[in-house]
C-alpha cells in the first residue's frame, strides 16, 4: 500500500494540474524520476492518466457550460472561453495536441467540450499530447541523471 501512495500522489497532482488550479506535476514527476526510487513506466502512466482525466474534467465542464457558467466556483472567465473557442474553431480537433501547453491547454480542452467534440476524438488526442509531454520530460531527466 505504501508503495502505491507516491504514484497516487503524482496522479492527483497531475489531475489538478490539468485544471486551472495551481499545481506543477512536471516538478513532482522530475523529482521522483531523479530520485531513482520509482519505476519510470509507472511514473509515466500515473502522470499521464491523472493529467488526461483532469482534461476530461475540463471537457465535461465545457459540455455543461450553459448550466455552470454563472456559478461562483466556475474556473473559466468569459474572455478565456472566447479565446479558446476561437482558437479551437480555427484549428479544430488538432489543437488538442497542444493540450499539454501551459496557459492554452486547459482552455482548449474546455472548448472541445463546449463545441461538442466527441469523446472518441478528444481522448486519444489529449492522451497522446499529455503522455508525449511526460515521456519527453522523463527522457530529458534520464539523459542528465
Amino acid at each position: 500500500m505504501a508503495i502505491a501512495a507516491p504514484y497516487a500522489g503524482l496522479f492527483v497532482t497531475a489531475f489538478v494540474a490539468a485544471t486551472l488550479l495551481p499545481a506543477q506535476s512536471e516538478i513532482l514527476l522530475s523529482a521522483m524520476a531523479i530520485s531513482g526510487r520509482y519505476d519510470l513506466l509507472l511514473l509515466l502512466l500515473s502522470a499521464t492518466a491523472g493529467n488526461t482525466l483532469g482534461s476530461l474534467f475540463n471537457w465535461l465542464l465545457g459540455r455543461g457550460f450553459e448550466r455552470l457558467r454563472d456559478r461562483r466556483w466556475f474556473p473559466f472567465k468569459a474572455a478565456t472561453v472566447e479565446k479558446a473557442v476561437c482558437w479551437y474553431a480555427r484549428w479544430g480537433k488538432w489543437s488538442l495536441l497542444l493540450s499539454w501547453a501551459p496557459i492554452v491547454g486547459d482552455p482548449l480542452t474546455f472548448a472541445a467540450g463546449l463545441l461538442r467534440t466527441p469523446l472518441r476524438v478528444f481522448l486519444p488526442l489529449v492522451l497522446l499530447a499529455k503522455g508525449g509531454r511526460y515521456a519527453v520530460l522523463l527522457i530529458a531527466v534520464e539523459a542528465v541523471r
